[in-house]
C-alpha cells in the first residue's frame, strides 16, 4: 500500500524571520498547499505565537505556526467527525485508568519556541503536566504523548512529513495518521517506523495507552452510506 509519507525527505532547516518570502519559498516549506491556508497578515516569516492566539480568539480559526508562518488547519465535516470519535474513545479510557488528559483540535501545543502544532486529538500523560493538573495556559508546553492527525485533501505530503519530524523531535511517543479515504490508520512509533492498519486490524495504544484497543473498522463505520428508510 502506498503511504503518504517518505522518510527520506529531510525537514527544511529553520529560517530567520523575514518579510520577503515568495510563493516558491512557501511551496518549498509546505508543499503545493492551497494558498488560502497561508495567512498573509502578518506576512509569512514574521508571525508569532501571539498572532496564532489572536486569530483564534478573534476569528475562531486554528493556525499552526511554522517558520514564522501561520498555516490554517484544514477543517471538514468528515475530519471533525473522526476526531470526535477518536477523542470520545480515548478520553474515558484515559480518565478511568488515571493516565492523563485528552485534548481536542483547539489544544495548541508549543513544541519549541516559535513552533506551534495543533493535533486533531492528543493525549498527554499526567507526568508531562506541571502539578499533574490541566494547564490554564494558551499552549500545551512541549509535545503530547500521542498526536492524532486526521488527513484531509488539503494536506500535502511535505507538510505531514514535517509534522512527523516536529512531533518526534519534541518527544511525542506515538503518532496516528488517520486516512478517511483509504480507511486506514498509520501508526508511527518513531519517525521512520510505522505500520499501516486496515479495516480488519485492531488499533492499540501501545506503551502510551496500555490496554486501549479499538477495531479500525469501528472508526470509519459511519462513513458508509446508509440505506434509505
Amino acid at each position: 500500500m502506498t503511504t503518504l509519507l517518505s522518510s527520506s525527505t529531510p525537514a527544511p532547516a529553520p529560517v530567520p524571520l523575514s518579510t520577503d518570502w515568495t510563493t516558491a519559498d512557501l511551496v518549498d516549506r509546505f508543499g503545493p498547499m492551497p494558498l488560502w491556508r497561508i495567512r498573509f497578515d502578518p506576512p509569512p516569516g514574521t508571525a508569532t505565537e501571539d498572532d496564532a492566539v489572536a486569530i483564534w480568539e478573534r476569528e475562531k480559526r486554528l493556525c499552526e505556526l511554522v517558520d514564522g508562518t501561520l498555516v490554517e488547519k484544514t477543517v471538514g465535516a468528515r475530519e471533525s467527525y473522526l476526531a470526535i470519535v477518536i477523542a470520545s474513545l480515548l478520553a474515558p479510557f484515559a480518565r478511568e485508568h488515571r493516565l492523563g488528559i485528552v485534548l481536542g483540535a483547539d489544544g495548541m501545543a508549543r513544541l519549541a519556541p516559535g513552533l506551534v502544532r495543533i493535533p486533531d486529538v492528543s493525549f498527554v500523560s499526567w507526568d508531562r503536566l506541571p502539578g499533574r493538573t490541566v494547564p490554564r495556559t494558551a499552549f500545551l508546553e512541549g509535545g503530547p504523548d500521542l498526536a492524532v492527525e486526521v488527513l484531509s485533501p488539503g494536506n500535502t505530503a511535505k507538510e505531514m512529513e514535517r509534522k512527523l519530524d516536529d512531533y518526534f523531535q519534541a518527544g511525542v511517543r506515538l503518532v496516528w495518521y488517520v486516512d478517511p479515504e483509504a480507511r486506514t490508520v498509520e501508526v508511527f512509533t518513531a519517525r521512520d517506523c510505522s505500520t499501516v492498519l486496515g479495516a480488519a486490524a485492531t488499533l492499540d495504544g501501545g506503551a502510551v495507552l496500555p490496554g486501549f484497543t479499538v477495531p479500525v473498522a469501528r472508526l470509519f463505520e459511519e462513513l458508509t452510506p446508509k440505506p434509505s428508510g
